[in-house]
């Protein structure tokens, strides 16, 4: 503990020294009588004053949380001093942390008391928070020494994003020989219906079609399209963000990609994340819901980090960039860097979508005239981007975070319908 002496001593001493010096002064020596029980305060306070010796436990009741709950902390106090205490003590709180109750708890401890004080902590937003450590204070009896103490270990609090619920995904073009839920293209056992064609040897009799093949008196069988799996590459721009107070477009980043990531490892899919930035970070395409642990972990450090740096493909290791992969881009499409890479991959075949997170709203438009045309022009500028982007072959999903990510995928699906033919390029 730092013990120091309290502001109240500072006023004691004044008091003293002025009774004496006017004392010496004047002559009279009952002013120097009268000071002298200030310093006598102030003597005795130091006298009595003893370090105080305390344990101090700190507990969450839950240590994973999603956006939007809250956990107790549960707080041990223990004094091993013979002597009673009375204790002020905070939980340290953070930008986006928030603890009650705010204002310090004031405690009185007897000689080898415990006690407990619960606090609520609150996360305004996913990521990794750190709770505790205590910061108490106490008082000597007479109210002359100040210790100050951070007491209790610093326990760590993981909040992941609260993702939304999808119903449908990107088709991807290609898919992997795995029983999946996609429907492939190629011809084989599966559910959807393909096409009819005549019996020919080695068919087997469940496939026949026996209503068609009475309505042509010979047989038909009927051909279907399997259903596999595909590999799926989730890309997180980390270059840069746009920001209104405590949220941007980086967190509702994590939220999609998150609940892209959920969406299809439930379907069986082999998923990759790569967060590229100022730094670059991978995992590499697995299956089943120790993946999604390791994507969702990996999320939480993300961090918009200023950097020159231009990424490559060629500095993306290719393990994690399987052939037929479908690669989701989830950028707020602000960095020329971004947008160069994703078209470099188109370039060179792979099957591309973007999900831009709209920066709309947390950058809305000035109050003067030269401020509302800068915004136009803005504006028509992004537009520009999607339209090169969407020449190449690229779906866009533009999608804000008061909508759901759904619509929006639905529409990029239609667009790889009406563009199949520059996909297959």
């Amino acid at each position: 503990m730092n013990t120091s002496l309290s502001p109240r001593v500072a006023g004691l001493l004044t008091v003293a020294g002025t009774g004496a010096v006017a004392g010496l002064a004047t002559g009279r020596p009952e002013l120097v009588v009268l000071a002298t029980p200030f310093l006598l305060l102030v003597a005795a306070g130091l006298a009595l004053a003893v370090p105080p010796r305390l344990v101090i436990e700190l507990e969450l009741t839950r240590e994973r949380l999603l956006e939007g709950d809250q956990t107790r902390v549960t707080a041990t106090i223990r004094n091993e001093h013979d002597s009673g205490l009375e204790l002020e003590l905070a939980l340290e709180r953070s930008a986006r942390l928030a603890v009650e109750p705010a204002e310090p708890i004031m405690l009185r401890l007897g000689p080898r008391e415990q006690t407990s004080v619960e606090f609520t902590a609150a996360p305004l937003r996913w990521g990794v928070h750190t709770v505790g450590p205590l910061a108490l204070s106490t008082r000597d009896p007479l109210g002359i020494t100040l210790a100050r103490a951070r007491l209790g270990a610093q326990l760590t609090l993981r909040v992941f994003p609260r993702e939304q619920q999808l119903r449908q995904l990107v088709a991807p073009s290609r898919t992997q020989p795995f029983v999946g839920s996609h429907v492939a293209r190629g011809r084989g056992d599966g559910i959807e219906f393909a096409d009819l064609r005549p019996f020919t040897s080695g068919d087997r009799v469940r496939q026949v079609n026996w209503r068609a093949s009475a309505r042509r008196q010979t047989l038909y069988v009927t051909e279907r399209h399997p259903e596999h799996a595909s590999d799926v590459v989730l890309l997180l721009d980390t270059f840069a963000e746009a920001r209104a107070g405590a949220t941007g477009t980086l967190d509702a980043a994590v939220r999609a990609t998150a609940t892209l990531a959920r969406a299809h490892l439930a379907r069986r899919d082999r998923v990759a994340l790569v967060d590229f930035g100022a730094t670059l970070q991978w995992l590499g395409p697995a299956f089943g819901t120790t993946q999604l642990y390791r994507i969702v972990d990996a999320l939480l450090a993300s961090e918009i980090a200023f950097s020159y740096a231009w990424r490559a493909v060629e500095s993306i290791p290719r393990r994690v960039l399987p052939p037929a992969a479908l690669i989701l881009a989830v950028t707020a499409l602000l960095d020329e860097r971004s947008v160069r890479l994703v078209s470099e991959l188109r370039r060179r075949g792979a099957d591309v979508t973007v999900v831009e997170v709209s920066p709309l709203d947390y950058t809305p438009p000035g109050h003067g005239l030269t401020d509302a045309a800068a915004y136009r022009l803005w504006r028509l500028e992004r537009e520009a981007i999607r339209a090169r982007l969407q020449s190449l072959g690229i779906g866009v999903a533009v999608w804000d975070e008061k909508s759901a990510l759904g619509p929006a995928l639905e529409e990029v699906n239609a667009f790889r319908r009406s563009a199949r033919h520059v996909l297959s390029a």
